[in-house]
């Protein structure tokens, strides 16, 4: 036997051995013997030890193990361990569904387990992973990397020190140093969660979302990146170019531009002029329309420096006015010679639905609704309204309260309109008619002009030591009260007066009050803390 047909025999008995490595009568090891497909060269080597025998191939080998292909330059088979090396350009397809790329793979038959190093690229199609160092298990289909990795799934880029991929549920879990850049958004933290098949990001730890002039900070929620709908918990926060808000949870759809925020909300306008604070335990916003619906316990607070307005009902409504004047035509109230506030923060009203209640240091009112509009800086009351500043009531079916600089300017009060000024717990001056104008200064009312058919008053005269010498009972079409320090100093009665002086002890105080009269002092707002 010639040495040339020595060599031959023993690379065809090697080459046959390797392709029959499965005895016909064990089937304990299905799937698990490495197969040669083809490979330009071939050596094969017998140590003789414990080590075993070893095959080398090079020149586009491709061996596989079940449904599993090793593409490499090329590639070391240790026939007794079932462990394969693999060097350059290494292409490895798990069942056409999974590809991954390196160049250097190092292999486990047994446990079906690859390490892989060197220009790491794993991707299944629709996203693809880069790393230098990845470990993946093909029973599994999972994968991990530990010294840094790039995922990227469309216009989606996300980078990490490490990941953890499941193949099976094609779920990706990112930690340390994690971020997240889209044409549309930036998410910066520490763990996250990526679904390839629905395209949600699931985080569960603080994390930081950019979008646009937007910043959202969150501990827990998910974000759908086909249908940008999320929801946060553990009480984000949004920062908008137009608000902050927190809550107990939010649900939002940038598509619709809805937000949902449920628990302890807290809404704070930027408005240069028309800032606003607003708070509630159910808000909802709609970003495209630019509207605010908040209910359970809203409270509404209109900033000023030292006396800000806080407003509660059962509903609140913050809206452009623009969009409501489109619908609607609102009643001028303001003269000619107002200066209506050109910037574009004054564009909006507020409304309350049911129960109204508003508190400042210098006015207090209640009303079944009301109507606030920026741009005139007026409060519209309507349904058995009440209006108390200092020790004086008005009332009527309808009460319009003009401000200026966030401060009580004037009142008119439309039919059944009646003022109060309580003097002590039995004696209360009073008139009552069909219109009252009311004036302030300095947050103070100064002047009431009362006009009826007739006009109805009730005044305690004092004398010089400030002691009650009677009461005057009189009617007139016109009548005026002039106060300071909230007390009446001066009554005037023009056309038609018609009036008796009683003395204190010779009448009957409850009989000489005028109509509608009802010192309705239980439902005013007492303090900014109790007017829910």
């Amino acid at each position: 036997m010639s040495r040339s047909f020595l060599v031959l025999f023993l690379i065809i008995t090697g080459t046959t051995t390797l392709l029959a490595q499965k005895p016909a009568n064990d089937t304990m090891n299905v799937g698990k013997i490495i197969n040669i497909i083809q490979s330009e060269r071939y050596n094969f080597m017998d140590r003789g030890d414990t080590s075993g025998k070893f095959i080398s191939l090079a020149g586009n080998a491709n061996v596989k193990q079940g449904k599993t292909h090793f593409i490499a330059d090329s590639i070391v088979i240790n026939q007794k361990n079932n462990i394969m090396e693999a060097y350059g350009n290494i292409h490895i397809n798990d069942a056409d569904s999974v590809h991954t790329y390196a160049q250097y793979v190092k292999y486990f038959g047994k446990d079906k387990k690859a390490f892989l190093n060197d220009k790491v690229k794993l991707t299944d199609g629709k996203a693809v992973l880069t790393t230098d160092n990845l470990e993946y298990d093909v029973n599994t289909k999972e994968g991990i990397y530990l010294n840094g990795g790039k995922l990227i799934s469309g216009k989606t880029v996300l980078t990490s020190k490490e990941g953890y991929y499941y193949g099976n549920t094609r779920d990706v879990i990112f930690k340390k140093k994690v971020l997240l850049i889209n044409p549309e958004y930036k998410i910066i933290t520490d763990t996250l969660l990526y679904n390839l098949n629905t395209d949600i990001v699931t985080f569960v730890c603080p994390t930081i979302i950019k979008t646009g002039k937007r910043n959202i900070k969150t501990k827990e929620g998910w974000y759908n990146l086909k249908t940008k709908q999320a929801w946060f918990g553990a009480r984000p926060t949004i920062d908008d170019s137009s608000y902050t808000v927190t809550a107990d949870s939010i649900h939002f759809n940038d598509s619709t531009g809805m937000g949902n925020l449920r628990g302890k909300v807290v809404y704070a306008s930027k408005d240069s002029v028309g800032g606003f604070d607003l708070t509630s335990d159910y808000l909802d916003i709609d970003k495209k329309n630019n509207t605010v619906l908040a209910t359970q316990k809203p409270i509404l607070i209109v900033k000023q420096e030292n006396d800000s307005i806080y407003i509660t009902a059962d509903t609140l409504y913050v809206a452009p006015l623009d969009n409501l004047s489109k619908k609607v035509t609102i009643p001028v109230l303001r003269d000619s010679t107002y200066k209506t506030p050109k910037d574009s923060s004054s564009n909006r009203y507020f409304t309350g639905y049911h129960h109204v209640k508003i508190f400042s240091d210098s006015m207090q009112a209640v009303g079944d609704s009301m109507f606030y509009s920026l741009r005139d800086s007026i409060f519209r009351l309507f349904t058995n309204p009440v209006l108390w500043s200092k020790e004086n009531q008005i009332m009527g079916d309808t009460i319009y309260m003009f401000t200026k600089n966030k401060k009580p300017e004037k009142m008119r009060v439309i039919e059944n309109a009646t003022a109060i000024n309580k003097l002590t717990d039995k004696y209360y001056n009073q008139v009552s008619g069909n219109n009252i104008n009311a004036f302030f200064v300095d947050g103070n009312i100064s002047h009431i002009y009362t006009k009826g058919s007739p006009a109805d008053n009730v005044y305690y005269a004092l004398d010089d030591a400030g002691k009650y010498i009677g009461v005057n009972k009189s009617t007139s079409d016109v009548i005026n009260v002039y106060l300071v320090n909230n007390k009446a100093e001066k009554v005037t009665f023009i056309n038609n007066l018609s009036g008796t002086m009683y003395p204190m002890g010779q009448v009957n105080h409850d009989d000489i009050k005028v109509r509608h009269f009802k010192w309705d002092e239980s439902r005013k707002p007492k303090n900014k803390f109790f007017i829910p």
